[in-house]
């Protein structure tokens, strides 16, 4: 019989009792090798969790959030929609400092319900400026944008709303015409002012 042969083992890696030395991963890297290897620095950044936890309405996070210039307006502001020639119920606008525009009943102050428009679609906001507290619009980041008087209108950006100015949502063919109690006939006034009032 034959005399059994042994390989010879580096055994300067192995501590008695413990297996390989403490440096040592098994990859035959020290770890003194790895520490050279730049740590990845922890991210301070905003996740936008803890903003989505705070506003969030029945269940729905909400893409909007008023500005710290929000105000109640001081003038009875109204949209008078039409459809084609056709007028529709006018939408007194004058009630609360913000209105959300868009296509979900369950989160939204006006409601449309064309299949153009996002959900959350846009922002009716008023402002206390130098000139008193005045109305804008704010498209949300619309797939089909929020028309502004035939321009679209840039997203999450303010536009001033003026007396007479035409909205229009996605590819709705409603109207919606902006006027004021300031811009109305005399006439008018004493009629809608019992509508006002509730």
């Amino acid at each position: 019989r034959g005399r059994r042969q042994y390989e010879e083992v580096d055994d300067s890696k192995y501590v008695y009792g413990k297996g390989l030395k403490d440096n040592d991963n098994g990859d035959g890297m020290d770890e003194d090798e790895e520490e050279q290897k730049p740590k990845e620095k922890p991210t301070m950044e905003a996740s936008g969790l803890l903003y989505a936890e705070a506003n969030t309405f029945k269940g729905v996070v909400i893409q909007y959030s008023e500005p710290p210039e929000a105000a109640k307006p001081t003038v009875r502001w109204r949209l008078y929609p039409f459809k084609g020639d056709e007028s529709l119920p006018v939408l007194h606008i004058h009630r609360q400092s913000a209105y959300l525009i868009g296509r979900d009943p369950a989160i939204c102050d006006l409601p449309m319900l064309h299949p153009s428009i996002s959900k959350q679609h846009a922002a009716l906001q008023y402002r206390r400026v130098a000139g008193g507290v005045l109305p804008y619009i704010m498209d949300l980041g619309s797939t089909n944008k929020t028309n502004l008087n035939g321009e679209a209108l840039e997203p999450r950006r303010y536009y001033e709303l003026r007396d007479k100015d035409c909205l229009k949502f996605g590819f709705s063919s409603r109207e919606y015409v902006v006027l004021s109690d300031q811009a109305l006939p005399t006439s008018e006034k004493g009629d809608n002012s019992s509508e006002d009032e509730a």
